[in-house]
């Protein structure tokens, strides 16, 4: 992990990981200059290295400023970013009821410096409206919480996400936000840049097994995959759940939904890694692809006591990770399944026995 690599200020935030193998290496670049993005790029080669322009990325035109040395080991690269978050309560009989938006590129974030842990391989990045009439975060704050991983595994809290050792795991955090209606749900905007040939598709697997996290049986991907293909490029993973609690339980979930994905027909926010690294393509081959993802139903009530909201999601390069049933599981199915099979199976040889001794004894009629 480095924090700002060639630059000495803590003014703005520029978190860059790096992964090296044996033959290739993987770049995780996050960052609030505009709106909180990370920037995931595969390259070929071991040693490739991040390089940035400080200068022309803090400028008005920052395409260009940041680049992968050297050019052509890049493989594959993609963006994230998350653009706004909305505010809205379904009032009746009126419908849905939209507050004003929370634009994320309008924030004003802590250091980055401040949380960075380099034995944990965490950091977060915290921030609040530049500007807030409404005073909805004067007790609160909107955060984004970054952690990666040197080995495969699987987090030790809800929703208990599987991971790999080339993905990393975000975390959105609302907390202490005062909601400006008596039933408000929260909308997170998320967009997603792909270079020509790629594209994004939001995949939903459904299983049996809820063994990690408890009543969710729900898991979402949004997949890159090459436009003649079907092999995987990258992956958003996270299961249809929030919390609304810092060390969350069964109890604490909130519904979360996502809305179909749809092409975005509008600019992302300026001055950010994304154009910094994408430059005049992002307005030409490169493909934008928006996704909303909404917190609440039913059980809206949660955040509205708690004052309190996370939401987990796993970024990567490749196929997502899979879960599968643990030894346990299949234990406990083999037990339940079995034991009706095999006394059925000896029932019946009993009655068949039974039959064939009852009737041994009789000479066949003519």
């Amino acid at each position: 992990m480095q924090y700002n690599p060639g630059w000495n200020g803590s003014s703005v935030n520029l978190l860059h990981v790096r992964a090296a193998g044996p033959g290739d290496s993987l770049h995780y670049v996050w960052s609030s200059i505009g709106a909180p993005a990370v920037l995931l790029v595969a390259t070929r080669s071991p040693s490739s290295a991040l390089r940035v322009n400080w200068t022309q990325l803090l400028s008005a035109s920052p395409a260009g400023a940041i680049w992968i040395d050297p050019p052509d080991s890049v493989l594959y690269s993609t963006a994230v970013v998350f653009t706004k978050l909305f505010e809205f309560s379904e009032a009746k009989p009126l419908g849905e009821l939209f507050y004003p938006t929370y634009d994320l590129s309008e924030f004003s974030w802590d250091s980055l410096n401040h949380t960075l842990n380099l034995t944990a391989l965490t950091a977060e990045l915290r921030g609040v409206p530049a500007a807030d009439p409404g005073s909805g975060f004067s007790n609160g704050s909107l955060a984004f919480r970054v952690t990666a991983y040197e080995a495969g595994g699987r987090d030790g809290r809800l929703p208990s996400l599987l991971h790999t050792a080339d993905s990393s795991q975000l975390e959105f955090v609302l907390a202490g936000v005062a909601p400006r209606g008596n039933s408000s749900r929260f909308l997170l905007e998320v967009a997603t840049v792909e270079e020509a040939g790629a594209v994004r598709r939001l995949r939903s697997e459904r299983s049996i097994d809820d063994e990690y996290t408890p009543t969710i049986f729900e898991v979402l991907s949004l997949v890159a995959q090459p436009q003649n293909g079907s092999s995987t490029l990258g992956f958003l993973q996270w299961k249809a759940t929030a919390y609304g609690s810092r060390s969350p339980r069964r109890e604490d979930g909130i519904r979360c939904r996502a809305q179909g994905l749809q092409a975005a027909n509008w600019s992302l926010p300026v001055s950010s890694i994304v154009q910094a690294y994408f430059g005049e393509s992002l307005g030409s081959t490169c493909t934008i692809s928006a996704l909303n993802v909404s917190f609440g139903g039913e059980e809206g009530e949660v955040y509205r006591e708690k004052r309190y909201l996370s939401w987990s999601v796993l970024l990567g390069f490749g196929e997502p990770p899979r879960d599968t049933f643990s030894p346990l599981v299949i234990s406990i199915a083999a037990v339940a399944l079995g034991t009706p099979l095999a006394m059925l199976l000896l029932g019946t040889c009993l009655v068949l026995l039974a039959q064939r001794r009852r009737y041994s004894e009789y000479e066949p009629i003519n």
